[in-house]
């Protein structure tokens, strides 16, 4: 299980990358302007500083939705492989089943 603060800090970056999205998008689409002068970009760019840095998406980590844990992620699932085993094994995922040869 992780720790309750690192999965607030996680809950309070989706909120910032939702809440900044539109604002991000519109200033990278006007980056990609081929005919902006060289003073517009450093405009744009200045402004896209100025956001906050954890509204980027990159910096969005993957948790797994029932434990928290953060490595070993499966996205199909949103599980991690340690809940992933474990609900297979209990049979709780349907067609999940442990191999064996």
């Amino acid at each position: 299980m992780a720790k309750k603060s690192c999965i607030q800090k996680t809950k309070k970056k989706e909120r910032l990358i939702e809440k900044f999205a539109k604002k991000r998008g519109e200033l990278k689409a006007k980056m990609n302007d081929p005919e902006l002068d060289f003073e517009e970009r450093i405009a744009i760019q200045e402004k896209l500083e100025n956001l906050p840095l954890n509204s980027s998406r990159v910096r969005h980590r993957n948790r797994c939705w029932l434990t928290g844990r953060p490595r070993g992620y499966h996205r199909d699932l949103g599980l991690c492989r340690n809940s992933l085993r474990e609900m297979a094994h209990r049979g709780l995922i349907p067609g999940l089943t442990k191999a064996s040869w």
